[in-house]
């Protein structure tokens, strides 16, 4: 009996020794798909990532290239504005020459 009840302990600790196993085959299993999941994971954003980088860049260059029109405007429109000032001076220049002939000619024929 004594034998009998030794290899049933025996037979007991090698089920519970082979259900552990299992538990953690399982376990295991279970860990290495979330791992693969994740990595798939990973690969996705990485690439959603990238794409993302080129539309930024692309965005940057497009922003690049507005800030030089837009400090080109603003040299034309500074040359525009000089050359409307440098207009009215002489135009005013041209009315003041104007109307000191014109006075010189009225005080040239009454004296």
């Amino acid at each position: 009996m004594a034998d009998f009840n030794w290899n049933e302990q025996h037979r007991q600790q090698v089920l519970q020794g082979r259900q552990i196993l299992e538990r953690t085959s399982a376990s295991l299993a279970r860990s290495n798909q979330i791992a693969i999941e994740t990595e798939h994971t990973g690969h996705e954003v990485i690439n959603e990532l990238e794409v993302q980088r080129e539309s930024l860049l692309r965005s940057q260059r497009r922003l690049e290239n507005a800030n030089d029109d837009l400090s080109k405007s603003g040299a034309i429109l500074r040359a525009m504005k000089r050359n409307l000032l440098y207009n009215k001076l002489i135009l005013i220049m041209i009315i003041v020459m104007e109307v000191v002939i014109l006075a010189g000619l009225i005080a040239l024929k009454f004296m």
